[in-house]
């Protein structure tokens, strides 16, 4: 299983796919930002990226910061790249309101991506099953809020909300319906803090204490977060950005850094078990949004060799020892 960072469709993303778009006779192309990564995308029997805003049907009434609105042309993409699920559970989720959270799905079904975190209806908010090479994989997926937004009453199914109960329900209900490897998603944490909060650390101790949860990923901070073992788990608190416009002109240096989380799953002792994490760490490069993975990068000569090397320091000072960056391919 593959999972990365957050992809943000800022303005300044999608005026450089339409510019890509321009050169390919197409509205917009997002391709060329994800060529680099596909290879390592691809390769993965379950690739999820997490796509943190809301997608318009109809490529009209277009937005970016801070309430998003971005062209159908990026769930094409991503799903071009490799990608077979996104989770979409985030704090814009509900920007472009209970609309905006049908048009997404509806956006992500036409490219054929699966999805977990929302739903049109009480059904489609279930904990999403599917099929990996026999093994059933739930796919979970929650948010810490809405940036403002409340959820219309009597439809709390809209978005999932992070409430620990909530989560040990869903995954164990996924159990019950057959999941034999159940991941969780959590868009939670501090922007720009690389060092998980006390609240994150709490959270995840108490899901994976669970029987019914085997791995977390989590997003939100844009800045790449430790890998490590709980409970003889793991859990990625933040795997930084995949996609944005965010650099040092407003952030951190280190919101173009992410990470391509690669988790091998094994059965042991009669159950699907983590057997072992590596991670790729990814840069994306400002103005022309293509994501790097770094190794890879810097063995082929790319013409930003320092700030490769700057961002791979990062990603690996912010990882930590307990997961191994994996072998360059």
């Amino acid at each position: 299983m593959l999972a990365s960072g957050d992809v943000l469709p800022h303005r300044p993303v999608v005026d450089r796919a339409r510019a890509y778009g321009a050169r390919s006779g197409r509205s917009y192309d997002f391709g060329p930002m994800f060529a680099a990564i596909r290879p390592l995308v691809s390769a993965a029997d379950l690739a999820v990226c997490h796509l943190e805003a809301p997608l318009s049907p109809t490529g009209r009434n277009l937005s970016g910061y801070p309430r998003f609105n971005a062209p159908p042309q990026l769930a094409a993409a991503i799903r071009a790249a490799g990608y077979d699920a996104c989770s979409v559970a985030s704090n814009h989720s509900m920007d472009q309101g209970v609309q905006g959270v049908a048009g997404t799905l509806a956006v992500l079904d036409k490219a054929g991506l699966r999805h977990a975190g929302t739903g049109r209806t009480p059904r489609e908010a279930r904990p999403r099953i599917l099929a990996v090479r026999g093994v059933r994989v739930a796919l979970l997926s929650y948010t810490y809020g809405l940036n403002g937004f409340r959820l219309p009453r009597g439809r709390p199914w809209l978005v999932n909300l992070i409430r620990p109960g909530r989560i040990l329900a869903d995954a164990r209900a996924a159990r019950r319906a057959g999941s034999e490897f159940t991941v969780v998603f959590l868009h939670w944490g501090q922007e720009y803090r690389s060092a998980p909060t006390p609240v994150q650390r709490t959270l995840a101790r108490k899901v994976l204490a669970d029987p019914a949860v085997d791995l977390i990923v989590g997003h939100h901070a844009h800045v790449v977060q430790p890998v490590q073992r709980i409970h003889g788990k793991w859990v990625a608190f933040g795997l930084g950005n995949s996609l944005s416009a965010q650099s040092a002109a407003c952030c951190p240096a280190a919101t173009q850094d992410g990470v391509l989380l690669q988790v091998t799953v094994v059965r042991k002792a009669g159950r699907f078990v983590v057997g072992a994490v590596r991670y790729t760490p990814t840069w994306v490069n400002h103005p022309s949004y293509r994501i790097h993975p770094v190794p890879q990068a810097l063995a082929s000569g790319s013409a930003n060799p320092a700030m490769l090397r700057a961002s791979l320091r990062r990603t690996t000072a912010a990882v930590g020892p307990a997961a191994r960056r994996a072998t360059q391919r």
